[in-house]
């Protein structure tokens, strides 16, 4: 048995309001820069919807993650022959239209304009042409079911239960689905790349992208089933949610989960036996890869566990922090929370917990008891969000695992009732779904009101290996490029020079006044 350690991350869908706080303060430490206009490491999107990039779900379109050929797995975008017939022309990659055209506005008209009778119009100008532009499609433009009735239909999740979903007003449903990059344990878009620039760390699993080695072929963009890679046009290299591993290494919280408003994010180590990964992801039944991936999980209370990982070097503030990890906690203890799409067989180590929401108004609209037992259980199978749709997006269609969750968080709800208005709780409650009194009330404190510390448990890297971690640190630096201008093959001097509204203002403002 070896031992690995994976930093992981859960989100409970429950508390997001949907604010894009963290896509703001995201885009604010790491995409800012020129070239990066249009990429999003973390976006929030509205479900029912299209997503960002349009569509990404729809691997019949994208060819993204792996498939199962003969009992091995192989690439949805074809192997080492096909890969070198398209080296050079990628046809499988979201084009501008798929993610959207970047735009600032003409603000100099707006603050300069004389007094006039109308009032002045800042229009939209492209950030890639300077040219005047009609905004058609954004990262969030179906926010809040924004053109529900022209969007939303769309969803690839809708296939097969469209006679369940309802888009009038008063009968849709909605919820807030957060997306950073998976960091995988089987990452698709590591075994796509020619040049071998993205690799997993092996001491905390981060999925990173060596700057000096990437080349700029953009198989990873194409082999990422979640898009959450993207390519940077102005330095010819592909870029990606890093984990925030700067801060990961001192003990502090990536930034979409420290400025979350809703608290929602759990960040904690995971334990796993990389052997096991890829007979894991190799299993035939896709609705069998999630039970799968929780086999690759290690315990780290096991005392055999404990000897192996002392023995492969694993520190033992690494293993405290694995016995204390709120994800371990959530994806092993009390199995409510899921993976993403495990049918992309990649593995994927963001993991989430279900909405249940509004069950609660559901059952009051009846008249009934809104927080009695048997009343949530039975208002399940009526959600105005159909169990169907959330199976589509967690369990590859699975619906048993998705009602276990659910009936467990009911049951939370039911079970804290009692205790909140001073009755004496009801110990058939948990039993009804496999828990205890006490485990109940950890999942409550941990999902509703845990503190700081317990829903971010990082332990920091060791000095013994700081040099280690600075040399990967320069590697993979997302900044890492020289502003020189010298020519390079695939850097910053290829091909012709796009000019970006930060890069250069004045310049910018003066095409559009000629443009105008």
């Amino acid at each position: 048995m070896r031992v690995m350690a994976q930093m992981a991350m859960v989100m409970n869908l429950d508390k997001c309001i949907g604010c894009h706080t963290c896509s703001v303060t995201c885009k604010q430490a790491w995409t800012n820069r020129n070239g990066m206009e249009y990429v999003w490491f973390n976006n929030v999107e509205t479900r029912p919807g299209l997503g960002y990039p349009r569509r990404w779900q729809d691997q019949e379109e994208w060819k993204g993650g792996w498939t199962l050929k003969n009992g091995h797995l192989q690439l949805k975008t074809g192997g080492r022959l096909q890969k070198l017939l398209n080296i050079f022309s990628n046809p499988k990659m979201p084009g501008m239209d798929d993610y959207y055209e970047p735009w600032t506005y003409d603000y100099e008209t707006l603050l300069n304009a004389p007094l006039q009778k109308n009032f002045p119009v800042a229009q939209p100008h492209s950030l890639i042409t300077g040219k005047t532009m009609n905004v058609k499609w954004s990262a969030n433009w179906d926010d809040d079911l924004g053109g529900a009735q022209e969007y939303a239909p769309k969803d690839p999740m809708l296939k097969g239960i469209e006679d369940k979903v309802k888009f009038e007003f008063e009968k849709t449903f909605m919820f807030y689905l957060p997306r950073i990059c998976e960091h995988c344990l089987n990452p698709a878009c590591a075994a796509s790349c020619p040049s071998g620039a993205i690799y997993k760390r092996e001491e905390d699993g981060i999925v990173l992208v060596d700057q000096d080695k990437c080349r700029g072929w953009r198989m990873c963009v194409s082999g990422c089933p979640y898009k959450k890679v993207y390519f940077n046009h102005k330095t010819g290299k592909a870029e990606k949610c890093t984990f925030c591993y700067p801060r990961i290494e001192v003990g502090i919280p990536t930034v979409c989960s420290e400025t979350c408003v809703g608290r929602l994010r759990y960040i904690g180590i995971i334990l796993y036996d990389p052997d096991k990964v890829l007979a894991a992801a190799s299993v035939e039944d896709d609705q069998a890869l999630y039970e799968a991936q929780l086999g690759c999980f290690l315990d780290p209370f096991d005392p055999e566990v404990q000897r192996a990982a002392e023995q492969q070097g694993i520190p033992m503030d690494w293993m405290e922090a694995a016995r204390k990890s709120p994800v371990r906690r959530l994806i092993q203890d009390y199995k409510v929370a899921l993976p993403l799409h495990p049918e992309y067989r990649t593995m994927p180590m963001v993991w989430y917990v279900p909405p249940l929401s509004p069950v609660v108004d559901v059952v009051k609209d009846t008249g009934h008891d809104a927080e009695e037992m048997g009343n949530l259980f039975g208002a399940i199978d009526a959600l105005r969000i159909p169990v169907e749709y959330l199976a589509g997006l967690f369990t590859a269609g699975d619906i048993e695992p998705v009602n276990g969750v659910l009936r467990k968080l009911a049951a939370m709800r039911s079970y804290m009732r009692d205790i909140n208005l001073g009755r004496d709780p009801d110990a058939s409650i948990p039993e009804a779904v496999g828990m205890g009194e006490e485990e109940m009330y950890e999942m409550f404190r941990l999902l509703a009101i845990a503190k700081y510390n317990e829903r971010y448990v990082i332990p920091t890297a060791h000095a013994e290996q700081a040099h280690r971690l600075e040399e990967i640190g320069t590697d993979c630096a997302v900044s890492a490029y020289d502003h020189s201008g010298d020519a390079e093959p695939f850097g910053v001097g290829s091909g012709p020079e796009v000019r970006i509204a930060v890069e250069d203002l004045r310049i910018r403002t003066a095409r559009m006044k000629d443009d105008a």
